[in-house]
């Protein structure tokens, strides 16, 4: 059947409402529930300090033009770990009686190179030295994580969710320089992909990776060991439906990200989101029937700009949706 779940983001800005956000995604997508992420909480919660608090092997420090490697881990980096381990406590209490299947989200290793600086500025990503042993540690950060997730909860098995939404600007030479004024010279695909393996093969049995951005090499994902792709349908092409196609027909699953992540003017309705999804699997030549749970409904990106209502709301969305896709409701029942 098709299930819902969500990017990762959530809003909210204390532990109550990190509590909260994890009652919530356990009970409304508990076909695929994850590890929600509260940015708003700080730089050590945010996607790339949490991502930095399961690496050992490396010190961090958050300095004015955000995280830094440097010699020792400095305070915010064991603020973040502190912060990280208080969140999987909260997991693990909630989720005593979860056996299902559970998805956590890190960031990637090329999103990673593209906003941690060096120890004596610029990007990791100027460095290839630098940033192949930031993509070392973070594939043993990785494989550390995912034990300690198992560890806790009783899962049917772990998703690790990879998000690299600047990978098609670092294919691209798009990411600036320290400065602003240039651009740090474009990764080869090659590069790109052996990295990212490094990074995958530590991700457990099912390794995702997410990307909002256009122009994500979905194919190349797949490539380095990617076995599920998670985007915004939105800015999905002709040839990354493809891509997404192809995944399905290897057994791979994919997750379309269909209702917004920031409340819109006019709401969406469950069943113009079902047609939506519907057009496309046509268009494909899949039916939804026959997909299972290797496909995924979410929010288009993380909810963590919106606020709690829509994040339900949007969260609620997805669920209609996962339901109609799999016919165990009428279509035209509105939420």
């Amino acid at each position: 059947m098709t299930v819902a779940s969500g990017v990762g983001s959530w809003p909210g800005t204390d532990a109550e409402e990190y509590a909260e956000a994890v009652q919530v995604v356990l009970g409304e997508v508990p076909g695929l529930p994850y590890l929600p992420e509260l940015p708003g909480r700080g730089p050590g919660a945010g996607m790339v300090g949490r991502t930095l608090a399961t690496i050992a092997d490396l010190g961090f420090d958050l300095q004015p033009a955000g995280w830094r490697l440097t010699d020792a881990s400095g305070i915010d980096h064991r603020r973040a770990r502190s912060l990280l381990a208080r969140d999987l406590d909260q997991l693990e209490e909630q989720a005593r009686d979860f056996h299902g299947v559970l998805k956590v989200q890190l960031a990637g290793p090329w999103t990673l190179a593209a906003s941690v600086e060096k120890p004596r500025g610029d990007k990791v990503l100027a460095d290839h030295g630098a940033r192949r042993d930031l993509a070392q540690a973070l594939a043993e950060g990785v494989a550390t994580h995912l034990a300690d997730v198992r560890r806790r909860v009783d899962a049917e098995h772990v998703v690790v969710q990879l998000d690299e939404p600047a990978l098609p600007a670092v294919l691209a030479g798009g990411v600036p320089t320290a400065s602003g004024f240039g651009r740090h010279r474009a990764v080869h695909p090659p590069e790109a992909s052996d990295t990212l393996s490094w990074v995958l093969g530590r991700a457990g049995t099912e390794p995702w990776v997410h990307s909002c951005a256009a122009d994500t090499p979905w194919a190349l994902l797949r490539g380095a060991g990617a076995r599920g792709l998670s985007g915004d349908l939105s800015v999905l092409d002709a040839d990354d439906l493809d891509a997404f196609a192809e995944a399905l027909d290897a057994g791979e699953r994919i997750a379309l990200g269909i209702v917004p992540a920031l409340e819109p003017d006019a709401v969406p309705t469950e069943t113009g989101l079902t047609e939506r999804v519907l057009r496309v699997l046509d268009v494909l030549g899949l039916d939804p029937d026959a997909l299972g749970d290797l496909l995924v409904v979410t929010p288009a990106c993380g909810l963590a700009g919106t606020t709690p209502d829509w994040a339900r709301r949007a969260t609620d969305l997805c669920r209609a949706v996962a339901r109609n896709l799999t016919g165990t409701s009428d279509p035209g029942d509105e939420a």
